[in-house]
């Protein structure tokens, strides 16, 4: 029997002990047996019935969670030292060509890229950074120039006019210190200095502007999630918002709480939640939610409530089938464990028919 088998056996057999010795102690009333036991007609009926259906069986875990903007990236001062003169505020969003903080007074300006810039980009050069240099001033409207990774003397024509614009010397030379690569628009999670302050080490940290949930899960449920698994987030004061896990992570995190004999300790893991409908959110941000995780679906299958299983002499698990002839027990194999419900694969039993159950 495979692990998650034997965890969902473990699951019905805590969610439903009771009914399961219930369902243990009509057998031993009516006999052990297969299907192949038929007391006589209307002998030994069970306290109550129930009919196997066919629907879809949903497993789920319900988790905490945090709504924000993800993990933040720190900015760092790069160049000669100055002094920081300007940092874009906090919660603010800041765009294509735009101010992201300013060192004497002179502005270091967001791009949109993958390629961070690693060196100073001038005439003559080529490569991936040169790229990202050119699409933005392209996408900034400066134009005379091949969008290519070629720095030519009319990219270095393009850059003067852009400097000109923000300021700066125009020199035709893009120095590192004076842009911040990020994919896409930002936004400003958290100073990290302020103004009047050297322009060194960390000065700002920031996210994108898209908002996920985080779920620090416990280890013991990681199974439970992957890539892609549904998930329906609860919002403050009851709002439903659909969501799909997008990330699971993979280094465990260890956290104490407590003191002395009352000391615990949880092992967990992130996992992010996307949230397509992003409206839906509202303006929250940093604020707790409830996660149902979808951990398995199983659809169109035959179920019987939990309680109807009774544990067969010869081994494994049964159902008291009620008809018109009276009572017998079949063999079944069980399936997914959900909401109460168990599936059935395996001997006669078909949709429509009657099962036992304990009141």
């Amino acid at each position: 029997m495979s692990a998650r088998r034997r965890r969902r056996v473990r699951t019905a057999a805590g969610a439903g002990g009771a009914v399961l010795v219930a369902g243990v102690a009509a057998a031993a009333a009516f006999g052990f047996g297969g299907g192949t036991q038929t007391p006589s007609a209307g002998a030994h009926q069970p306290p109550a019935t129930a009919p196997v259906t066919r629907e879809t069986l949903t497993e789920t875990k319900t988790v905490s969670g945090t709504l924000g903007y993800g993990d933040s990236t720190t900015v760092s001062a790069k160049g000669p030292a100055g002094t920081l003169t300007w940092l874009a505020p906090e919660g603010s969003t800041v765009g294509r060509g735009k101010p992201v903080y300013k060192v004497d007074a002179q502005p270091v300006v967001l791009l949109y890229g993958s390629t961070p810039f690693y060196r100073a980009l001038t005439t003559g050069l080529d490569g991936d950074d040169v790229k990202t240099l050119e699409s933005n001033l392209k996408a900034l409207g400066y134009s005379g120039f091949t969008v290519d990774d070629e720095f030519t003397s009319s990219t270095a024509d393009a850059v003067r006019r852009w400097q000109e614009d923000l300021g700066l010397p125009e020199t035709g030379r893009v120095e590192v210190s004076r842009v911040v690569v990020a994919p896409g628009q930002i936004r400003i999670a958290e100073h990290k200095t302020e103004p009047g302050s050297a322009a060194t080490g960390p000065l700002l940290a920031y996210t994108g502007m898209t908002r996920v949930v985080t779920v620090a899960l416990d280890v013991a449920d990681q199974q439970l999630v992957h890539k892609g698994v549904s998930a329906q987030i609860t919002l403050p004061g009851g709002t439903a918002v659909a969501g799909t896990v997008a990330s699971v992570g993979t280094v465990a995190t260890k956290a104490t709480s407590g003191n002395g004999a009352n000391q615990t300790s949880t092992t967990t893991i992130d996992v992010v939640v996307s949230v397509a409908d992003q409206q839906k959110l509202g303006t929250l941000d940093e604020a707790p939610v409830d996660v149902v995780l979808v951990a398995d679906q199983h659809k169109n299958v035959l179920t019987v409530p939990v309680g109807a299983l009774v544990a067969l002499q010869q081994g494994g698990y049964g159902v008291l089938v009620v008809d018109a002839s009276g009572t017998r027990y079949a063999a079944v194999k069980t399936g997914l464990f959900a909401a109460g419900k168990v599936e059935l694969t395996g001997g006669d039993v078909t949709e429509g028919m009657t099962v036992g159950v304990p009141k």
